[in-house]
């Protein structure tokens, strides 16, 4: 049985990769979306606090998964790193504001040693399209 080939996701309404590897990818029904950290598509840094960088993730987050014709309703796994745990409290409630009207998907929150550029949050996440 031949495995589909993944499809790379690009979209201009997320920063561009600062590395070797896609914004998200596409396999089987299945949406793969690299860790976005608090940067503007324009790849700025988010100002503002880590409330505002939370959300900046999670927007990066839906516009990569509305590349490949889903929204966050297709969510089933969001792993938060956090370079410090004691922020969880705020990441948590600009989470559950992201949320609000919509079953959150399952999720992991993890403490980092460092993330890229020095940022003191980045999200990936896991989406399901199949029909």
């Amino acid at each position: 049985m031949a495995v589909p080939d993944k499809i790379a996701l690009s979209t201009s309404g997320a920063p561009r990769a600062i590395g070797p590897y896609s914004q998200g990818t596409v396999r089987d029904g299945w949406i793969y979306v690299s860790g976005q950290i608090p940067l503007t598509p324009n790849g700025d840094l988010v100002q503002g606090g880590i409330r505002a960088q939370t959300r900046q993730c999670m927007d990066n987050v839906r516009a990569v998964l509305k590349a490949a014709g889903a929204d966050v309703r297709d969510l089933v796994k969001i792993t938060v790193f956090a370079a410090d745990i004691a922020q969880f409290s705020d990441i948590n409630q600009a989470y559950a504001d992201f949320f609000k009207g919509v079953v959150p998907p399952a999720r992991s929150f993890v403490q980092a040693a460092a993330l890229p550029r020095n940022v003191p949050v980045e999200i990936e996440a896991v989406a399901c399209i199949k029909q």
